[in-house]
């Protein structure tokens, strides 16, 4: 059964396809057989083995000291920039089209003063190095302006289609903060993602960077988390954060266990998740009326109603519900579809038939 709006759908339909996100994967026989079995302790009181286990495993994997289970991605990043930016009134770089800014509820203003000074997000997903070292402030303002202390980057870079940041470019940003004295925290919700899709290692993609978020429940397919990485001090102020924002809890060996398994089996997937991404795209351009806006890199779909067709987005997204094809719908002219380890070629095809009949039957009630 597919919560929220949707539960109807399974009195409806024989098949449910689920593309809102790859947030939506259930835990697999071989999590929940972990998590059962899981060595945990209270992790506030001292630490929770199983928890330590992950933690020693992505810090390894990224090159870093240490690392932090944290309860989700936006308190991940969160923890990140208000270590980073320690002293309220501090300013913070970022892009205007990325995850912090956009989806995160302003936190980092709300919560930690933090000032944000946007860049252009390129359609790529990067900014400009010329933009970001002119949106860095002059020392010499003294009281007039916020003291900059941070850079974000996001890779892969959800709002532009999944697309992916070389570690060429990382780099590159990680010797601008370097010269003025500055810090980079990438958030790598989907750095797995980049990394497969870029065929160069995660610790590559990271190794320019202060800090890194990484996302358990996206395309890993863990149910619940994420990860902090950083240097040991980085993690030691971390952790502190993480208990006032509420992020402290027991025994969460119960779902690093499950982390544990994405990692060991759901990586290796991420790769075919972009290859069914890729072929839906493919298909996706043949359908008059539809177009998939750039080249898919990752497990991002962004789809956009030519202009003219007389077709409605809101309307594809309806109908398509009820064929059991669940994705989101971003405007009257975008949609949005994400591939995941739980979508196999057969899903592929049928959502492709379904999108086929629904946009001929939109356009056979316009007369077109």
């Amino acid at each position: 059964m597919v919560a929220n709006k949707f539960h109807f759908l399974e009195t409806m339909v024989t098949r449910i396809v689920d593309l809102r996100s790859d947030t939506v994967t259930k835990p697999t026989e071989a999590m929940r057989a972990a998590m059962a079995i899981a060595e945990v302790d209270d992790d506030v009181l001292g630490g929770d083995p199983t928890a330590m286990l992950l933690e020693s495993e992505i810090a390894k994997i990224m090159g870093k000291e240490g690392a932090l289970f944290v309860p989700s991605g936006t308190m991940g990043n969160l923890i990140s920039v208000l270590v980073h930016c320690d002293i309220r009134g501090s300013e913070v770089i970022l892009g205007d089209n990325c995850h912090i800014t956009i989806y995160e509820n302003g936190g980092i203003s709300t919560i930690g003063g933090v000032h944000p000074r946007t860049v252009k997000n390129n359609d790529d997903g990067t900014m400009d190095i010329d933009l970001i070292e002119a949106a860095i402030r002059d020392p010499m303002g003294g009281i007039v302006y916020p003291t900059t202390r941070l850079i974000c980057l996001e890779n892969s870079h959800a709002n532009s289609g999944g697309k992916c940041l070389s570690a060429e470019y990382t780099d590159r940003v990680g010797e601008l903060a370097k010269r003025h004295g500055l810090k980079l925290h990438i958030d790598g919700a989907r750095i797995f993602n980049a990394s497969v899709a870029l065929g160069v290692p995660v610790d590559r993609l990271v190794r320019a960077a202060d800090s890194v978020s990484v996302c358990l429940s996206k395309g890993l397919g863990a149910p619940v988390g994420s990860v902090i990485v950083g240097s040991k001090s980085f993690i030691n102020k971390a952790r502190i954060l993480r208990k006032t924002l509420g992020g402290g809890m027991r025994q969460i060996g119960i779902l690093c266990a499950a982390a544990l398994v994405a990692l060991q089996d759901n990586v290796r997937n991420l790769e075919n998740d972009h290859k069914n991404a890729k072929l839906l795209a493919d298909g996706l351009n043949e359908i008059k009326g539809l177009r998939v806006d750039g080249p898919v890199e990752t497990n991002i779909i962004f789809i956009e109603i030519e202009e003219g067709s007389h077709l409605n987005a809101g309307k594809i997204w309806k109908d398509l519900a009820e064929h059991g094809i669940l994705l989101m719908s971003q405007s009257i002219s975008r949609l949005r579809i994400v591939l995941h380890h739980q979508i196999s070629a057969s899903d592929v095809q049928y959502t492709l038939s379904c999108f086929q009949k629904v946009v001929k039957g939109v356009q056979t009630e316009n007369g077109n």
